[in-house]
């Protein structure tokens, strides 16, 4: 094999010159170019040889300088030929190669120096003609990498190197960005590199994503995917040329995304999903938005993941009890993963919406029911669970949810919205009634805070009549008066079922703060006057109806928080237990909530319950099917429920819908076919 390398040359005869000077002009340039292509000491001064070529242009001959030149560098070139260079290693080889180059580079630009005059005079002139630095390059390029085993040997050894790092091995880039430089500088580094380089690229990394998907989990396979595309762009950063990198980032990115996008979906999203793997998500996020597709197929994993997911939460009767907070928590799981990972891509924020609105209405009426119910014992519990704040937090996030549901009825949807507002303008009528208290002559020792509940809105509480401390009966009164002065012609109805307090109570361990219900309120003042009482002597004191007191009484004396010791010990109170109150008491919180004891919804009333919402939709369907018989005219019974159930977006029984039928008949909305039926005919 021959390399081509420098040594020394003898350049051959010219045509004679007719001038003496030129003749001997000629002959100091060309022993100085040789000096230069031998890296040895130049016998001349570079300013007088700058003016002695000066001097050759204005003898005109110009042409034959420059042809003359450039031979003796081609003959340069040529002779430019090293043996035995089999048995060098290919790094040995490249760092060779890199010399020449350099080498040849830096005589270049010294010879150009030198006819510098020429070049800008007579090469200039001539378009046709390469300038000097081009006709270096243009030799070089010809007889030196143009040759094949040149050629191979180099661009293998460059993609050698390249997998070595690639590998982990640390390599000399500054030798891999000079030789890619001269590639491209030749303008062969498109044919004789990037073709090849991609080509491994790709084979490469084909394989590397099959091992790794099979290997890793999803979470360490995104990181990889992220550091790889990392590494190939800092690699055109320090030695490949720029043009390359969007064919390399585009091969890694098919190869170990596009390639695998349904298996890291099935294999990991829904783990990142439950372990709310924030880096993760925001890591998938920006990976599958690089590839055609991707952004698309992690929408529809991420719809399918909310139906699932959700409809395990709706769909499971065991699960009613929380159901409510469960689908709050998700939703707020969901949020924080759009705006943290998913950039609150419109796309994404609409499918979560679909995906919801889909789930949800998988089990009919209930979810309505049980928010319904959520609203109502947030509402009663006020700021004894949080703050007004928190509160109004958590039933804007309610709304949110219910707006997910299919048409639940204007009514039902109408008194909801009246709840909220009932709570708002409580507030204010609060705020009012403080500033009126603090010019009452004779001031309370009682905080009171009321709020005013529409009946039509709220469900409707069983008046109770209890026996109230005289000092709570007279601020009610100052309360009523304030409010009957300003909005004269209504009526209060009191509703100490839904009261409750905080009450200052001294143990031997200290002062804590109790919150508890109004009942609760009423039996633990009885304790100011005396330390024990029977349950009858309660009942007779406080009022409240036995079922109530017992299950008031429990919560006080059974439960976790006991500030009253019952006699006999036990779970359950009868009759002929009595109370004392529980001065030992000890708990590490200051403020300690004691909970009522409530009673369990009775199938009568979940049917109750189901009734009231269908009496909310009847409006709907009654409207329906008016719009459907006024468009079509006739219809038979089938035609006219189907059209109904693809009008409905709420689930009804085929039973309802005849009913409504029915009562449409009887208001002489439509009539049915005399002597068919099941057909109905419109009544304009």
């Amino acid at each position: 094999m021959y390399v081509r390398v420098s040594c020394l040359v003898c350049v051959p005869d010219r045509p004679k010159l007719t001038d003496s000077y030129t003749e001997d002009t000629w002959m100091k340039l060309r022993d100085a170019v040789s000096a230069i292509q031998n890296s040895t000491s130049i016998k001349y001064n570079l300013e007088e040889l700058y003016q002695a070529v000066e001097n050759l242009c204005s003898y005109k001959v110009s042409p034959l300088l420059y042809k003359q030149l450039r031979q003796v560098c081609e003959d340069h070139v040529q002779a430019q030929i090293l043996h035995h260079t089999e048995s060098l290693d290919n790094l040995s080889f490249l760092k060779k190669m890199n010399r020449c180059w350099q080498d040849h580079c830096r005589q270049t630009i010294m010879i150009r120096s030198i006819f510098l005059f020429l070049d800008r005079t007579y090469v200039l002139q001539n378009s046709l003609l390469p300038s000097i630095w081009d006709t270096g390059l243009e030799l070089f390029r010809t007889h030196i990498i143009s040759d094949g085993a040149v050629q191979s040997r180099t661009v293998e050894g460059i993609l050698e190197q390249i997998e070595r790092e690639r590998n982990g091995e640390t390599v000399e880039r500054s030798l891999l960005r000079s030789l890619l430089g001269m590639l491209s500088d030749l303008q062969v580094y498109k044919d004789s590199f990037e073709q090849r380089f991609l080509m491994e690229t790709n084979r490469l990394y084909a394989a590397e994503g099959q091992r790794f998907m099979q290997d890793r989990d999803v979470p360490e396979y995104l990181h990889h995917v992220a550091q790889r595309l990392e590494e190939e762009n800092d690699r055109v950063i320090s030695y490949l040329d720029q043009s390359t990198q969007k064919p390399l980032i585009a091969t890694v990115e098919k190869q170990l995304l596009e390639e695998h996008m349904s298996a890291i979906l099935q294999k990991g999203l829904r783990i990142l999903l439950d372990e709310n793997r924030v880096c993760e998500l925001t890591l998938l996020y920006e990976l599958f938005s690089k590839v055609k597709g991707g952004l698309t197929a992690l929408l529809q994993a991420w719809r399918e993941y909310i139906k699932s997911f959700g409809a395990e939460i709706v769909s499971s009767p065991e699960r009613d009890k929380e159901m409510v907070q469960e689908l709050l928590d998700f939703k707020d799981k969901m949020d924080h993963v759009m705006q943290r990972c998913f950039q609150r891509n419109d796309s994404f924020i609409n499918a979560m919406k679909e995906a919801f609105e889909s789930f949800i209405n998988k089990r009919p009426n209930k979810p309505a029911e049980l928010i319904a119910k959520y609203v109502d014992s947030k509402l009663r519990a006020g700021n004894k669970e949080a703050t007004e704040e928190e509160l109004e937090r958590i039933l804007d996030k309610i709304m949110i949810i219910f707006r997910f549901i299919h048409e639940c009825g204007a009514a039902f949807t109408s008194k909801l919205e009246g709840m909220f507002k009932d709570m708002e303008l409580s507030k204010d009528i609060m705020i009012q009634f403080k500033q009126y208290m603090q010019n009452q002559s004779d001031p309370s020792n009682i905080e009171l805070t009321v709020n005013i509940l529409t009946m039509g809105y709220w469900p409707s509480y069983t008046p109770m009549d209890v026996h109230l401390p005289t000092e709570m009966v007279k601020l009610q009164e100052v309360f009523k008066l304030f409010y009957l002065g300003k909005h004269s012609g209504r009526k209060l109805q009191w509703q100490p079922t839904l009261g409750h307090a905080v009450l200052k109570t001294e143990f031997k361990e200290g002062k804590k703060e109790l919150q508890v219900s109004l009942f609760q309120t009423l039996v633990l003042l009885m304790f100011n006057e005396t330390e024990e009482f029977s349950m009858e002597e309660i009942r007779t004191a406080t009022g409240i109806e036995d079922d109530e007191l017992k299950r008031t009484l429990q919560s006080l004396a059974c439960g976790k928080a006991r500030v009253l010791n019952k006699t006999p010990r036990g779970k359950d109170v009868e009759d002929g237990d009595s109370f004392q109150f529980n001065s030992d008491f000890r708990h590490k919180l200051f403020r300690i909530k004691i909970n009522q004891i409530q009673m369990k919804e009775t199938v009568e009333e979940q049917v109750s319950t189901t009734e009231r919402v269908f009496q909310d939709r009847q409006y709907h369907i009654d409207a329906a099917v008016v719009r459907i018989m006024k468009m079509r005219k006739t219809l038979s019974h089938n035609l006219l429920v189907s059209e109904l159930y693809n009008q409905l977006k709420f689930p009804v029984r085929p039973a309802d819908l005849k009913k409504r039928i029915e009562s449409l008949i009887d208001r002489d909305y439509m009539e049915r076919d005399k002597e068919n039926p099941n057909q109905y005919h419109y009544v304009a």
